[in-house]
């Protein structure tokens, strides 16, 4: 069976965006993130209006990004996994954001969201689908493809069981005593060794 490795990518292979923003602008609710909040449109709906009130703009948002470097290791990671595997980013970022770090990592097939922007200021986000990243899992494993899933948050978790294989990876604490059947790991060569192994489980 052929076999495709799906990687979450904030958490996993870059830093978390929101966090860099928040601090940037002094706004600590932005601090929250999916590792905080299951519920995906819900914490769009609370940010979004956050940068209204606040009238932080998209490019305020990619002028932070821009000073962002992908996790320490990731781009070797990356290059020696695509050296054996199929590997796709399925993240909940945006196209207007993910641009600077497809640069930084060899521009890795990625499958996000997009934003609704008008005058540099973000207006909504409507998902593509609901439940994207379950629903790219399970159309790959319709295509006959062996699904092996890495992800650290909680928007991640319904990916992560649809797989064939799935681990969490510097997941928050807490998180895998929820979810005992995800095997947590912390290192990119841990990592590596896991998925080498997991095919065919």
């Amino acid at each position: 069976m052929q076999r495709i490795v799906t990687l979450d990518m904030e958490g996993v292979v870059t830093p978390e965006i929101w966090i860099a923003v928040a601090a940037h602008t002094n706004i600590p609710e932005l601090r929250v993130t999916t590792r905080d909040e299951p519920d995906y449109q819900k914490l769009m709906d609370q940010r979004i209006s956050i940068l209204t009130e606040h009238q932080v703009s998209l490019s305020v948002i990619r002028g932070v990004i821009s000073e962002l470097s992908v996790l320490d290791g990731a781009r070797e990671f990356l290059d020696d996994l695509r050296q054996k595997y199929q590997v796709v980013l399925l993240s909940d970022t945006f196209e207007q954001f993910a641009d600077h770090f497809m640069v930084q990592l060899g521009h890795p097939h990625l499958l996000c969201h997009r934003l609704d922007v008008d005058d540099d200021r973000v207006k909504r986000f409507v998902p593509r689908v609901v439940d994207a990243k379950k629903q790219a899992v399970t159309g790959y494993q319709k295509l006959g493809f062996h699904v092996t899933a890495v992800g650290d948050s909680h928007n991640d978790i319904s990916m992560l069981q649809q797989a064939d294989a799935g681990c969490l990876f510097r997941s928050p604490l807490g998180l895998p005593d929820k979810y005992p059947d995800l095997l947590p790991l912390e290192a990119y060569d841990e990592l590596t060794k896991w998925i080498d192994e997991s095919f065919g489980t």
